[in-house]
């Protein structure tokens, strides 16, 4: 996910509420109005007396020659960097984003960020907001936060299911409500992971529980945000996960906790596009895959030849990192 900070620097204290509401990571204030940030609710501050400060934590670059850029690339190791251009923004911008991390930029309204937000596919860092008027503050911050990734999502054909033995199973419960075709992307290899349903459905058992994504084994790999993966065991309340529709259409999702219970587990085997595919789930009626036509179906209902959606990269992961090297998960 994207920092994003709103400037409120002259002081305005309705932009502070409003990015304190809108879920904006930062403020920047003049030094003697930290703390009257404090007094308005829990967010950071960038300032010279801030949680974030100006030349320790924070510095601002000014690209005019590739000496410069080199320069920034060098600060952001350890610094988060705002880099500032003349009229040739977006080719520097996309040498430091190809290179490198911790690149913010200012943007004064929602046509610069999408364009900073999309430069290389990738994007920058983080934005900071200079418009001062509120209302439209929110209007770029609720855009930014609402707008979806886009996953490439592909047919598994199912080749068998066959019961384990018991096991730790992880259960997401997550902060937002899910409907159907909606789910995460968990598997065995960081080459192939399936969509996995929600509990969004009505049955006869239990209620549904639309927030939750009952995901799978603990040793299993779960998409966050950025295209990265962490296992299931690793997944606290605060951390985010990628949620991801029938259409590949991804968002972020904040954890609000997660369970592990030894439960029933079985294995799930199939054929991608790029060969096998596994993954291991609890052994119950509730935990559902998802069809192609975006639609869940049961693990227990799930037969030899059905096909339902997931997603395949080249495997490779370093802590969660994709990298490029030999290797080989099964």
């Amino acid at each position: 996910m994207k920092d994003i900070w709103v400037k409120a620097d002259p002081w305005n204290k309705e932009l502070v509420t409003t990015a304190l509401e809108a879920g904006a990571e930062a403020v920047i204030v003049a030094p003697d109005k930290v703390d009257k940030v404090k007094e308005l609710g829990l967010i950071a501050t960038v300032s010279d007396t801030g949680d974030l400060v100006w030349g320790k934590d924070v510095v601002v670059m000014e690209i005019r020659s590739t000496a410069d850029e080199e320069k920034i690339i060098q600060l952001s190791r350890d610094k988060k960097v705002v880099v500032k251009t003349d009229d040739w923004t977006i080719i520097p911008l996309e040498n430091l984003v190809a290179q490198t991390s911790n690149i913010f930029v200012e943007v004064k309204d929602l046509e610069s960020a999408v364009t900073a937000m999309g430069i290389l596919e990738k994007g920058v860092d983080g934005l900071i907001i200079t418009e001062r008027n509120p209302v439209r503050v929110k209007e770029i911050i609720n855009e930014i936060k609402s707008a979806s990734q886009t996953v490439e999502l592909t047919k598994f054909k199912i080749d068998r299911i066959c019961s384990l033995g018991m096991g730790d199973r992880v259960c997401i419960d997550t902060c937002s409500i899910m409907g159907i075709g909606e789910g995460c992307l968990i598997g065995n290899s960081s080459q192939a992971l399936f969509l996995i349903h929600a509990e969004s459905i009505e049955n006869p058992y239990v209620a549904p529980r639309p927030f939750r994504v009952n995901a799978g084994a603990v040793h299993a790999y779960v998409m966050t945000p950025g295209g990265k993966t962490r296992y299931l065991s690793e997944i606290k309340a605060g951390d985010e996960v990628m949620g991801v529709n029938a259409k590949g259409e991804a968002i972020s999702l904040i954890v609000g906790r997660v369970k592990i219970e030894r439960r029933p587990l079985l294995l799930v085997e199939a054929t991608g596009p790029k060969g096998p595919v596994t993954t291991i789930l609890q052994n119950a009626e509730t935990i559902r895959l998802t069809d192609t036509q975006g639609k869940p179906v049961s693990v227990v209902k799930v037969k030899k030849g059905d096909e339902v959606l997931g997603y395949v990269e080249e495997a490779g992961r370093h802590f969660g990192h994709k990298i490029n090297e030999t290797i080989t998960e099964k």
